[in-house]
């Protein structure tokens, strides 16, 4: 009987364990996770502090009774794991406040994140509030009750972010969104970026670029106030969303080899630096399909497949993961803004010669009632004529995006993008798809040029 252990009770862990499970029936399975709580839908937090999703109990994927009875795990809860011991097979862990050694053949490190928490004076305030856990969103959602939070200052201009700009407007609040950098959403292009800012205006929030925090004020112990480096803000409450850091201080202490911002390493088969150990999810690299090379682009659908890769392996079956395109989408208020593959500025720091376009049409025929705008910005190599990246931008049809990641991974030229039997009806697209429209606008661009 092969005995797994696993760091981590969340999308990345469980994944693996329910893999070994189905794979090994007869497997010893133990997850060790330092909360009381497992398997939730992070990325579903803003929605529950909105009152969208009206009990936390919602965002709860595994209950861990049936990863218990189901699957035959040992689940072991409210238990940190504390040192890996690497040429002994043995973690330490601590519960109830005594230390315990475990024994492991394979181990699984799936720890993932932690928010990026700048040391400010005055980050220890009342009101100033991460959103990362289940605890962090009903601890904002206990003080939006208890206490009038007209001002919000929310400092990160990311995903998390913004949809925390359109949740508590909706409840209410006066928002003021700062971002140190010189536009919002850095995955996508400064261009479609300014939409995103220009719905933000639209619906009451304030945004401010190139606003360097260096603290925050109080009065009788909460927060009143966020200061930066040429202005300062009002606030009885402030969200910290300036990214996240990987948890891999567990793996760097036993000698496991780590990546892009300390990010623990891994190869095709989640495998680390040290034999027998494992890694998947926030905690861990992703290898870029068009970067070649390992990168750090945290989402939970990546969790849930590293996750179910590194389980494969761990019984014993050879499974390979293929990487990422950092596809991902979000809502905005009214608006959507969805992203594949590569963006100008990534394009050039690989050297690639390439183009864009930025094709501006309707998210269904225009004659058929309530069309949409719809903007497509594509980036195609000009060598070969492949796609390299796309995005996405309007008030419906940005699921498109799927499309888009498809054809990059399959290695489509835009010609095979223009000839692919897309779906037509009025109420649902033109009788040209945008994605063929926005790819038909290359060849014409091209063709110019070659005075075609």
């Amino acid at each position: 009987m092969t005995r797994h252990v696993i760091i981590g009770g969340d999308a990345a862990g469980l994944s693996a364990a329910t893999q070994i499970r189905r794979l090994d029936p007869e497997a010893d399975i133990i997850v060790f996770e330092k909360e009381d709580i497992i398997s939730y839908a992070k990325c579903g937090l803003p929605y529950y502090i909105g009152g969208i999703i009206p009990e936390a109990e919602h965002l709860k994927a595994l209950p861990p009774e049936v990863l218990r009875e189901k699957f035959k795990v040992n689940l072991h809860t409210c238990s940190e794991v504390t040192a890996i011991h690497p040429w002994d097979k043995v973690i330490t862990v601590r519960k109830n406040e005594k230390d315990e050694e475990h024994q492991y053949d394979k181990l699984l490190i799936a720890t993932g994140a932690r928010p990026r928490l700048p040391d400010w004076p005055g980050d220890k305030l009342k009101g100033v509030f991460p959103v990362n856990t289940m605890e962090d969103a009903v601890r904002i959602s206990t003080w939006l009750e208890g206490k009038m939070a007209e001002k919000v200052v929310i400092i990160g201009g990311g995903y998390i972010g913004l949809e925390m700009a359109e949740t508590l407007t909706h409840k209410g609040c006066k928002v003021t969104l700062l971002t140190k950098g010189a536009q919002l959403l850095n995955p996508f292009d400064p261009d479609m970026a300014k939409l995103a800012e220009e719905e933000l205006k639209l619906q009451g929030v304030d945004v401010f670029v190139k606003e360097d925090v260096i603290e925050l004020r109080g009065e009788g112990g909460c927060v009143k106030e966020v200061v930066t480096k040429t202005s300062s803000f009002p606030a009885d409450m402030v969200i910290i969303a300036v990214g996240i850091i990987p948890n891999s201080e567990l793996a760097i202490a036993a000698g496991i080899g780590t990546g892009l911002i300390n990010a623990i390493e891994v190869n095709e088969k989640m495998e680390t630096s040290v034999s027998g150990i494992y890694a998947a999810g926030d905690c861990a690299t992703q290898y870029h399909m068009l970067k070649k090379t390992g990168d750090y682009i945290p989402l939970g659908t990546t969790a849930n497949k590293q996750g179910n890769i590194a389980g494969y392996n761990m019984a014993g079956h050879e499974k390979l993961f293929p990487g990422v395109l950092g596809t991902a989408i979000l809502k905005v208020f009214d608006l959507e803004l969805a992203r594949t593959g590569l963006n100008e500025d990534e394009a050039r720091k690989l050297g690639l010669a390439f183009g864009c376009v930025v094709h501006r049409t309707k998210d269904h025929a225009g004659y058929y009632p309530d069309a949409r705008k719809l903007y497509i910005k594509l980036l195609y190599s000009t060598d070969d004529n492949t796609l390299l990246g796309a995005q996405l931008v309007g008030y419906a049809g940005t699921k498109r995006i799927d499309t888009l990641a498809t054809a990059i991974t399959a290695g489509m030229t835009i010609e095979e993008v223009v000839d692919l039997d897309l779906a037509y009806a009025p109420p649902f697209s033109g009788v040209w798809d945008p994605v063929q429209q926005a790819s038909r606008d290359i060849l014409k661009s091209e063709n110019r040029k070659k005075g075609m």
